[in-house]
């Protein structure tokens, strides 16, 4: 009784609802099948804490609505918002901070108990697991917000004066964070009986299904991608931790080895974790103001044309459609008083059927997302990083010469990779999309023409097509970009780091996101240091691997 009551003042003192460990968000509560429930930490299982981590990484209902579809996508001009009619801003941010720090108790507990058990290496492959799921979603919430609470935090509930906890510089928790990745790679082991503890901890790995070279490949593929965002600040840091990775072949999440297709990705997989991504299309549907803007559709599109005839990007159908008239036509990402209103019901549940498929409106004049992107809440994946990007990552150090020598030949040979991974894992998740109440599936329902490949990607975006080496980095970026399409939050952080991302209008004035109001109300002297020591809490103020 007195560890419940604790655990509620954790919860309190951070701001933050009092999360179950059955039903975490509204876009959770399905994941009932996999999840055992924990009525405490004296009864809950290892496996059932890491399985709520995991749990945890699926992005809230209101994360998405108010975060993702009012802020990042507009910030980052992958698609438009035709009207900014939810100011609530607020309620996205107390949703991504009560994610993080509701969880925070479950890992802090979970590595209580591994650091108490003799050592073994199944031991250790459950703290690797436990750190790097930690890194991802604490990567995360520094990168939105700067300083945030870290190293004290989450340990209320062992220590009574943790309860308000201090905020950590935003470099201080990347390199720790990074230090705790690195000791993954080095300690994972791949053949560990399943045994034991071990045994049962794995069967409740949703992410991998236990597979430790899958795990390593996180890990080595998250070094790259944060050492790299912080490559202007720690350049010789962020180049040792490349260099480590690429000199020593070490495993990273691929695209393509050679010219051989692998496709892989960390992702979470609705239908094969045994839960239901619901609030997907509750997000957008309520919502109903982000469309395809104008500065997307140029680099999709040869020319202007609504018949689509310019398309030679597959991921044009993939992630866009057409408007209610059967017409590509992009809104502008820069809209004037002259420009008509957009509308209709293009992400409303009566498209599953076939017979209503069409059906978005009348005032629907502008291309939407694709139904199947926005309604699937089986197939369509919630992604953490492809093997797209860690080839223009490598694609990135090699033309700028971080970590490794400038071999532009090799960039090139990267940057193609990255372009065919990009394609070919968005078409194959497209192959496997589904519609949930008529099972319409997307091939036989939005066919892609099969003039639209890769290639025709490359002949568009090849380097051969620049005209300096500023543009050939532009198009790195560009394609990184794009493959970031369902990751608003990861687009977000490139353009913040590298400002060559393609843009309309003013160069970006959006750097983070303000701390939530609990904060003020519960951690109010710790957050105002924070504040004062970073410069401000409003959005125009930059974290610190900014340029």
């Amino acid at each position: 009784m007195k560890m419940k009551k604790v655990m509620k003042t954790i919860r309190l003192i951070f701001g933050i609802s009092v999360i179950s460990l059955i039903t975490l968000t509204s876009c959770t509560k399905d994941f009932d099948d996999i999840n055992t429930n924990p009525h405490g930490f004296t009864t809950a299982s290892d496996g059932s804490l890491f399985n709520t981590v995991i749990q945890s990484l699926i992005p809230t209902g209101d994360e998405q609505f108010y975060i993702n579809n009012e802020i990042l996508y507009k910030q980052t001009q992958l698609a438009a918002l035709t009207k900014e009619a939810w100011g609530n801003y607020t309620i996205g941010t107390e949703s991504i901070w009560t994610n993080y720090y509701g969880t925070l108790p479950e890992i802090r507990e979970l590595e209580r108990r591994l650091k108490s058990y003799e050592e073994s290496p199944g031991v250790i492959n459950m703290q690797a697991m436990l750190k790097i799921t930690l890194a991802l979603k604490t990567f995360k919430v520094t990168d939105l917000f700067g300083d945030i609470p870290f190293s004290k935090a989450g340990y209320g509930f062992q220590d009574l004066s943790l309860l308000r906890p201090a905020y950590d510089s935003q470099r201080e928790i990347y390199l720790q964070l990074l230090e705790d990745l690195q000791w993954a790679e080095e300690n994972i082991s791949l053949a560990v009986p399943l045994t034991g503890a071990y045994g049962t901890f794995i069967g409740f790995d949703k992410l991998f299904n236990g597979d430790m070279l899958k795990w390593r490949k996180l890990a080595n593929s998250l070094r790259l991608r944060h050492a790299m965002r912080m490559s202007e600040k720690e350049p010789e840091l962020a180049g040792n931790i490349i260099k480590e990775i690429v000199d020593n072949n070490l495993p990273i999440i691929l695209g393509y080895d050679f010219i051989n297709p692998l496709l892989e990705s960390a992702c979470l997989w609705p239908s094969a974790m045994g839960f239901k991504n619901e609030s997907l299309n509750w997000s957008f549907r309520e919502h109903n103001n982000l469309r395809m803007g104008s500065t997307v559709w140029r680099q999709l599109s040869r020319h202007d044309s609504i018949d689509g005839s310019g398309i030679f990007d597959p991921r044009a159908y993939i992630f866009f459609e057409t408007n209610n008239a059967n017409k590509w036509k992009p809104y502008p990402q820069l809209p004037d008083i002259n420009t008509p209103s957009s509308g209709g019901i293009p992400y409303g549940s009566h498209r599953d059927q076939l017979g209503a498929f069409q059906i978005k409106g009348e005032t629907c004049i502008y291309s939407p997302f694709n139904y199947f992107v926005v309604r699937d809440e089986d197939f369509m994946p919630i992604i953490l990083i492809t093997g797209a990007e860690t080839h223009f990552l490598l694609a990135e150090a090699y033309f700028r010469g971080i970590g490794v020598g400038i071999d532009k030949v090799q960039a090139e040979i990267e940057y193609l990779n990255g372009i065919n991974s990009s394609v070919e894992w968005w078409t194959q998740v497209a192959r496997n999309s589904k519609l949930p109440s008529s099972s319409m599936t997307f091939p036989e329902t939005i066919p892609i023409p099969g003039n639209i490949t890769p290639v025709s990607v490359q002949m568009q975006f090849g380097f051969w097509n620049a005209t300096s080496e500023e543009q050939k980095l532009q198009f790195i970026y560009t394609q990184w970009w794009l493959d970031a399409f369902r990751q608003p939050s990861e687009a977000y952080a490139l353009v913040r780091r590298t400002a060559l991302t393609p843009r309309d209008g003013a160069a970006l004035a959006h750097f983070r996101l303000p701390y939530p109001p609990s904060e003020a109300a519960y951690n109010n002297e710790s957050m105002s240091a924070a504040i004062s020591q970073q410069g401000g809490d409003s959005p125009n103020v930059k974290i610190w691997w900014m340029p």
